[in-house]
């Protein structure tokens, strides 16, 4: 392997459930459910909905008023800090020389907010949903990722905690890696032994 290209959410950042509130957590439930994503929110990580109309959206869906709905979003952001153990790793893999690479759904506030964290310097690229219309587990967003870093699948790696998402990286030749982002020291050894 030569190319590590990592999801965002839930794999290099996380809520701090130890500071985030219990009522901001269910309110954006649906998130880390294991379920289908709502098409707005879908949307919204594709660029094509801007945060007032997911607002809008996400106040119908969780029955409260869109002040309520715009705040929580913009609360949310706020409590998105680094996973430690992946940091860590991620570190470990640059000064290695391997090529670290983004790809992730996510909307422009929340990447606007992320690529000012500390860990974000380690990636040479990135394809970030919003900024190119197309949305994991699509096909086309792999390609255009192997596409615009001349990436050969099979020295390519693709870390996620979504099933879908690292099933659909499999599809076109890239190896799979299924991120628990309950136990993410485990998941950051296991990739280090896959490394070896």
């Amino acid at each position: 392997m030569k190319n590590i290209v990592f999801d965002l959410a839930g794999v290099v950042f996380a809520r701090n459930v130890a500071r985030c509130p219990q009522s901001l957590m269910d309110y954006f439930y649906f998130i880390n459910s294991g379920e289908a994503m709502p098409e707005f929110w879908n949307d919204y990580d594709r660029g094509t909905r801007d945060i007032d109309s997911v607002a809008e959206c996400l106040a119908a869906f969780r029955g409260s008023d869109f002040e309520t709905a715009k705040s929580m979003m913009l609360s949310a952001i706020t409590y998105q800090e680094q996973v430690v153990p992946t940091a860590e790793l991620i570190a470990e893999l640059k000064q290695a020389g391997y090529r670290l690479f983004v790809l992730s759904n996510m909307s422009k506030e929340y990447i606007a907010y992320l690529r000012r964290m500390d860990v974000y310097r380690h990636f040479e690229g990135e394809i970030i949903s919003c900024e190119t219309g197309l949305i994991k587990p699509e096909k086309a967003i792999y390609e255009l990722l192997l596409q615009r870093y001349s990436l050969d699948p099979s020295q390519t790696i693709f870390i996620d905690d979504r099933a879908e998402n690292v099933a659909a990286a499999a599809e076109v030749g890239i190896t799979p890696f299924h991120f628990d982002r309950n136990n993410p020291e485990k998941s950051c050894e296991q990739l280090r032994d896959l490394l070896k």
